[in-house]
């Protein structure tokens, strides 16, 4: 039996996140002691955090090295490109909760639209109880 060797693999590099997407990260305000990667505390205020474009930008393109990766794979990648440091834990807690957060707030918009054309619907019921009325 002859040992080959697999070879080695490489994750895809990041190649001018700032000319594919152009994002604004906006403030956050800072709601525990622990500032949360791609984030940093502002000088001025302490209970605001300034965001950090490159590792924000970083973080999505981790979330698509997620599909074909494993976590732990793609949090050393994501540390040793930004210089901050994640572990493969909270890398998917932070994906597993901006996810949970997207869907609820999809769900929640499907509502507002169901009840607004319930409200339509019941208006126009009374409108029509009404005038048979007069």
């Amino acid at each position: 039996m002859t040992t080959r060797s697999l070879g080695k693999w490489k994750l895809p590099q990041p190649t001018d996140i700032k000319d594919e997407d152009k994002k604004e990260w906006s403030k956050i305000p800072r709601i525990s002691r622990i500032i949360p990667f791609g984030y940093e505390k502002n000088e001025e205020d302490p209970d605001i955090l300034n965001p950090i474009p490159f590792e924000l930008e970083a973080i999505e393109m981790a979330r698509k090295y997620v599909k074909q990766y494993s976590f732990r794979q793609v949090a050393n990648w994501l540390t040793e490109k930004t210089g901050r440091e994640i572990s493969h834990v909270g890398l998917r807690k932070r994906l597993m909760h901006e996810q949970q957060r997207k869907n609820q707030a999809r769900t929640l918009r499907k509502w507002s639209e169901y009840a607004q054309k319930a409200i339509e619907k019941a208006k126009a019921i009374e409108q029509e109880r009404l005038g048979s009325k007069i």
